[in-house]
């Protein structure tokens, strides 16, 4: 019964973390189009009112019309909406995912005594400190005299990044390095929303019924740190579905994956900023396209025949029951589990035939498979796999 509610929870929560996620960033996205959308204004009442741009949209059926302040309007409007809850509820949602799924079953999804042999204790400590660590560096860096130079902050922050994935990938299994590195990013997202621009937008509207001018730092920080939020956004969409795809996040070179692919996001992005303001050069899609090339290079499988006798089926059964059955299973023994992961029953000699690209490609290429290498599977059974499946996969 237990992993069963927790199994529901898992869903419950992903769904409300991707939901709180979808709202915030399409907020997110909408700004940055609006802002790069808006054209000045042409009635001489409204530059004199203090509108810096304005943009004409028709949508659903009715035209808008919408208009930015160089600064803040002569007086505030009766109501006022803002845009907060997006963000925390999707750091909310997200942590709360990283405590069950990652640091409940740290000995499954984090731990991976290949990489370092870690207590539980040991690991949820380190993982939480990495959030802390990281919030702190980038909030450094941004108050240094680098933050006043986009460029070179823009530099910084990517060597930050860069020793971030190579640390936590020295420290966890791949899937729980990646996840983290999500996580900081993610922690740095609603950070630069709760700590710096929500706050900035109350101190200017506070300015305004106090009767004072308002500080235009407020504003321009607010900006910089939106706009590193949508750099980041698609960076960090990525690692929320690695944990999927073993071929990136167990790779001996992870940590550069985690580094060109954040890499390549953000230049996608710029490629959609860019379009804003008209037809945008092929340069940074051509660039994160050619980063994801050389990373099919960099990762693909190096074909060799493994040398040996052909392996006859029951040896290979045999790893499988030992080392891969106790969670691939119609009624898994593995605690915590309800069901089989992604739903792929090992329990039958027909099942793991028909398997038998997934168990080559997680166990021997990805060597993701068994996670942690909980049921200790040994290099001698890899092998074994390995030349089995070289040879067809049918021998009986």
């Amino acid at each position: 019964m237990e992993a069963y509610l927790l199994d529901w929870a898992g869903l419950v929560l992903r769904w409300a973390h991707l939901v709180a996620g979808i709202a915030w960033i399409g907020a997110s996205f909408y700004f940055i189009w609006l802002d790069d959308s808006l054209e000045p204004p042409k009635r001489a009442e409204d530059r004199a009112r203090g509108v810096a741009g304005e943009l004409w949209a028709v949508h659903g059926g009715g035209f808008y019309r919408a208009e930015k302040y160089a600064l803040a309007p002569p007086e505030l409007p009766e109501r006022l909406h803002w845009f907060k809850w997006e963000a925390y509820w999707t750091w909310i949602t997200g942590f709360a995912l990283l405590v069950l799924l990652y640091y409940a079953n740290a000995e499954t999804y984090l731990i991976d005594p290949q990489v370092m042999p870690l207590a539980k204790s040991q690991a949820i400590g380190l993982g939480l400190g990495s959030l802390v660590v990281g919030v702190a560096v980038y909030e450094g860096l941004c108050r240094s005299p680098l933050g006043r130079n986009d460029a070179a902050l823009a530099a910084a922050l990517l060597l930050f990044l860069a020793a971030l994935a190579w640390a936590l990938t020295q420290v966890f299994g791949g899937r729980g390095a990646f996840i983290h590195y999500g996580a900081v990013i993610g922690t740095i997202m609603a950070a630069n929303v709760g700590h710096i621009i929500i706050p900035g937008q109350r101190e200017l509207v506070r300015a305004m019924r106090e009767g004072r001018p308002p500080d235009p730092k407020f504003a321009i920080a607010g900006k910089q740190r939106s706009v590193h939020n949508t750099y980041l956004t698609l960076p960090v969409l990525f690692t929320m579905i690695s944990s999927h795809y073993a071929t990136a996040f167990a790779s001996r070179w992870n940590w550069l994956v985690l580094v060109a692919l954040t890499v390549a996001g953000a230049l996608v992005r710029v490629w959609f900023v860019m379009r804003h303001k008209g037809r945008p050069p092929a340069w940074p899609l051509a660039a994160a396209a050619a980063i994801f090339a050389a990373l099919l290079w960099l990762l693909a499988p190096r074909e060799s025949a493994p040398a040996g006798p052909p392996v006859a089926f029951a040896e290979v059964e045999r790893v499988i029951v030992a080392r891969c059955a106790s969670c691939h299973a119609a009624r898994p023994a593995f605690p915590g589990l309800a069901e089989a992961p992604k739903g792929v029953l090992l329990d039958t000699p027909e099942r793991i035939r028909q398997h038998a690209s997934a168990i080559h490609q997680q166990t021997v290429l990805a060597r993701a498979m068994p996670p942690g290498n909980v049921s200790a599977m040994s290099e001698e059974e890899r092998v074994l796999l390995d030349r089995w499946y070289r040879a067809g996969a049918r021998t009986p």
